[in-house]
């Protein structure tokens, strides 16, 4: 049976951003992913998705994206290719087209036994770094025999996939937003249903808000949630100058509802929470301002005015006069886009080491079982861990704990280790 001393599963940006601090340790490893490297940017992503950060920002350490402006805002093909080369720069040992089918604790002996669609591997480490998103989240709302297509975001690909007729988009996040402003703009009728969500600024005082974010120390909140979510965000990169404003959207001929609560013969009903929800998102939206502007004269700094950041449309007819009740047939809806998220599947990791939820019970990425570790889960150690720009920070940490480990195992001391989660 082939032996490394650790095993990385995934091969996306969490994969290879491991990969590369583990080789910074000499720590012979290798990397298991199932499809291609990046393989969810290739293909569970829509046609027209550009990053929602400039390439400065949204990239791992080490290597910017080549051929792209650093104010630019790279496609989903271009960030896949970037990732397959990062992985090529640093020589990373990946094997693409193998299946993790199981991890299971070595009886009577130190590290575990990977069953793959290749073989199987014995490690003294496994890293789950298959990131947040693994298995697609659609509400058991409106059923099949409705007649009505139904898709997740992660299967939308472009506006001519879906039949004629209006469309209804469930969900507020970067992904609805993003999916709902592209099928209006391709003519249809779209009903936008928003929940709760974040709106920070695309660009405020000439500064991308990627950069807002990094200084005012957004990306280093964390969180007193076991197994926090990332908050929706609604955010762009299809637009350098503007940030998603539904009020805006709304006047371009966008229909808002409140949260989705429940289907019954042919009519969707929704919760009276669509004002509250848009004034949140307004809020956070203008947090964000102040705090910049606080920043920039504490500083010192010479930014330039931007009074039109702070221009909010009034709110719209749906919030005065919210829909509760819309007849799907009446309204020519033929399809729902569910932008709900994702769930985690750890299935295959057959240990005690999840809650009652499924989810991983860890410390910054360290299980109670030695020699399990996660990376890539929303504030493993801040907000951004789960994302392209700070995942790395978190690979550099469980890479060094792997590296202390290993100094113990030199000195014949391999067993259990007590991690207080």
């Amino acid at each position: 049976m082939e032996q490394v001393n650790t095993v990385v599963v995934g091969g996306g940006q969490a994969g290879i951003a491991m990969s590369e601090q583990l080789s910074h340790y000499n720590i012979p490893h290798i990397v298991l992913e199932r499809g291609r490297i990046a393989e969810r940017w290739r293909s569970e992503r829509w046609d027209s998705l550009l990053a929602n950060g400039p390439a400065w920002h949204d990239r791992l350490p080490g290597m910017e994206i080549p051929g792209a402006h650093p104010d630019s805002f790279p496609s989903k093909e271009r960030m896949a290719d970037y990732i397959s080369e990062y992985a090529a720069k640093f020589n990373v040992p990946i094997r693409c087209g193998v299946n993790v089918q199981s991890v299971r604790k070595r009886p009577g002996r130190a590290g575990f036994q990977i069953n793959t669609s290749q073989g199987d591997i014995e490690a003294q480490n496994v890293i789950a770094a298959t990131g947040p998103f693994q298995l697609p989240v659609v509400p058991d709302l409106v059923p099949n025999s409705s007649g009505i297509v139904q898709i997740h975001s992660s299967a939308y690909k472009n506006p001519q996939q879906l039949p004629e007729g209006s469309i209804l988009v469930v969900g507020a996040g970067a992904s609805g937003g993003q999916i709902a402003d592209e099928l209006q703009h391709a003519g249809r009728r779209v009903y936008l249903s928003i929940g709760r969500h974040d709106r920070p600024p695309r660009t405020y005082r000439s500064r991308d808000g990627a950069y807002w974010s990094g200084v005012l120390g957004t990306w280093d909140a964390v969180s007193s949630e076991a197994n926090p979510e990332n908050i929706a965000i609604a955010v762009s990169g299809v637009y350098s100058d503007r940030s998603l404003d539904y009020r805006k959207m709304a006047l371009d001929g966008m229909v808002l509802l409140g949260r989705a609560e429940l289907y019954s013969h042919g009519k969707m009903y929704f919760a009276d929470d669509l004002a509250r929800n848009i004034e949140l998102g307004n809020k956070s939206h203008m947090a964000i301002l102040d705090a910049a502007d606080r920043y920039v004269i504490y500083n010192g700094l010479d930014f330039p005015e931007d009074p039109d950041a702070r221009i909010v449309p009034p709110a719209c007819q749906y919030e005065i006069d919210p829909i509760r009740i819309l007849d799907l047939a009446e309204a020519n809806v033929n399809s729902i886009v569910w932008a709900t998220g994702f769930a985690r599947d750890y299935r295959w990791i057959e240990l005690d080491v999840f809650d009652e939820n499924g989810c991983p019970v860890h410390k910054r990425g360290i299980s109670a079982e030695r020699g399990i570790y996660f990376l890539g889960l929303p504030f493993q150690s801040r907000r951004s861990s789960s994302f392209i720009f700070g995942v790395s920070h978190d690979a550099r940490f469980l890479a060094e704990h792997i590296e202390i480990m290993r100094n113990y195992d030199s000195k014949g001391v391999i067993g259990s280790v007590n991690v207080n989660v």
